[in-house]
């Protein structure tokens, strides 16, 4: 398992929009990929619901967690994209 803490970037946190585009880029992996956010809280990055239940916004922190075979490549794609603002 790998993990990184990453700062949201975008004005509109993981809304509408961020959530599609990055539960699509999650669930273009194999491997199981969740988050961690305000405090003990976890969302199924590959689930949309899951994703915007968690309402992240902009400023906050989220640490990923990726676990399967291909983990690294998961992280890193996932940390590129939250750090680009979730521009694709």
């Amino acid at each position: 398992m790998v993990t990184k803490v990453v700062k949201i970037v975008n004005p509109t946190g993981l809304q509408m929009q961020a959530a599609g585009v990055f539960c699509q880029i999650a669930n273009s992996f194999s491997s199981v990929i969740t988050f961690n956010y305000k405090k003990n809280n976890t969302a199924n990055a590959k689930s949309v619901l899951s994703v915007l239940g968690a309402s992240v916004k902009m400023g906050e922190k989220i640490e990923l967690r990726c676990e399967g075979e291909d983990e690294e490549e998961a992280l890193n794609r996932l940390t590129e994209l939250v750090e680009n603002g979730f521009q694709n």
